[in-house]
């Protein structure tokens, strides 16, 4: 095989078989094919794209470039989930160990945030002691003795998809449907879950904009997951607001405590009892998506869920005295209050200017270098449809001087308030 025939053969429009793709992903990977040729082919299929049976064959050859991950040794059926990223999505956080106290097994790989979107693993660095590395072996044992664990992504997974995002990051091919499908699924495939629930969302806090674009990439990635074997199902959630009243690092955590507890944001709740009632579904535990809703809606509403984080916590060395005082995970931070200009109901808000905000003041990176300050972030006191009064506080910035002043300007111009009391749909489809 030849890398300019392959070039060309994409660039006409033609389907490429399954050895031709292995070719493409194994000779970058070994740095055969160089940047120059790989970057021609990314975009030709940037404007010819590639059809469910290509971009399967694409995230396998880039899950097979790395580690893939054996959990033969967890019992039952091993669920995950994953979401395309959105402002204040603590999902994970709730869900590990709501699905381990109902019975599944959850074996997580998490990444760290980057841009406006946070990352799991940086919430639960938040927690003093947590270790977010733990060695294969004792990832698995936890997984079989309390049900759950969340990790850092490890760097031999999916290594040629690592190589592939740099290059079309700048290469202006970083908004193709079948090579975000690919490499979303690469690492999931690799990271050996038997059934997967995949949460993107879709608004103006989310890489997808359009309700369009979020199916596309859904029946894509469902697809993708089916032919390599998984059970994979994919819900459409709004990220038109931010998920929950509270966006930073620690603050995200309490709110996850706050959650588990029982008394917790209507959105997250719902966002949590939908995907673990499918995945309670996939791993036999209940007969229907309805019945493991309902389960799991009962049992956030009764707290029972709340002392399984505490043990997972503990189980990677985190301090459970520290987080059981809810109040040690607001720090030391100042506090600014943004008031509402106008009386009325809150019509709109701008989700993307409100994890810029939390970026500025510290809570999020522009690079992975950058170092990130846990403790700020931003406290919404009203969300889409509620009623505000004039001079009512609507949002509280937790802070420590850093990016204040930008900060205030992006949330002063994000809030909509005007006279109509809008109700927003949260789960906007689900696909199977």
């Amino acid at each position: 095989m030849d890398m300019i025939d392959l070039i060309n053969k994409k660039k006409y429009g033609q389907k490429l078989t399954n050895e031709e793709i292995s070719f493409i992903i194994k000779g970058y990977t070994k740095g055969i094919i160089p940047d120059y040729q790989m970057s021609s082919f990314l975009m030709a299929v940037y404007f010819n794209g590639m059809d469910a049976t290509e971009s399967t064959s694409l995230a396998m050859a880039m899950r097979d470039s790395g580690e893939v991950l054996d959990l033969k040794d967890i019992k039952g059926t091993k669920v995950d989930k994953h979401s395309t990223g959105g402002v204040g999505d603590k999902v994970s956080l709730v869900l590990a160990p709501l699905v381990a106290y109902l019975g599944a097994k959850l074996a997580k790989m998490s990444g760290r945030g980057l841009g406006h979107t946070g990352g799991t693993i940086d919430k639960l660095e938040s927690i003093p002691g947590f270790k977010v590395e733990l060695p294969l072996n004792q990832f698995k044992d936890q997984v079989n003795q309390i049900g759950c664990a969340i990790v850092g992504q490890s760097g031999d997974i999916a290594p040629a998809d690592k190589k592939i995002y740099a290059l079309r990051d700048v290469t202006a091919t970083v908004d193709s449907m079948p090579l975000i499908a690919s490499s979303i699924m690469s690492k999931k495939l690799a990271s050996g879950a038997d059934a997967i629930v995949l949460d993107v969302k879709v608004g103006s806090g989310a890489f997808m904009k359009t309700k369009e674009d979020a199916m596309s990439l859904s029946r894509l990635m469902v697809d993708i997951g089916k032919q390599a074997g998984k059970q994979v199902t994919a819900i459409l959630t709004s990220m038109e607001e931010p998920l929950g009243h509270k966006i930073g690092n620690a603050l995200e955590v309490y709110e996850s405590i706050e959650t588990l507890e029982g008394h917790g944001p209507k959105d997250l709740t719902e966002v949590v009892s939908v995907i673990t009632g499918h995945l309670l579904k996939a791993a036999g535990i209940v007969e229907s998506f309805e019945a493991g809703y309902e389960l799991s809606k009962t049992t956030l509403a009764e707290g029972k869920a709340v002392d399984k984080f505490y043990e997972f916590v503990g189980a990677q060395g985190g301090d459970v005295a520290f987080i059981k005082n809810k109040k040690n995970l607001l720090g030391n931070t100042k506090r600014h209050e943004i008031v509402a200009t106008s009386s009325g109901y809150l019509e709109k808000v701008d989700a993307l200017n409100f994890g810029i905000a939390a970026m500025k003041l510290g809570a999020g990176r522009m690079t992975k270098e950058d170092k990130i300050d846990l403790f700020v972030g931003l406290d919404l006191k009203k969300k889409i449809g509620d009623e505000v009064k004039i001079g009512e506080v609507i949002c509280i910035l937790h802070h420590q001087d850093k990016g204040l002043k930008d900060a205030i300007e992006l949330i002063e111009k994000s809030y909509v308030i005007g006279s109509e009391k809008r109700e927003l749909k949260l789960i906007e489809e689900t696909i199977v």
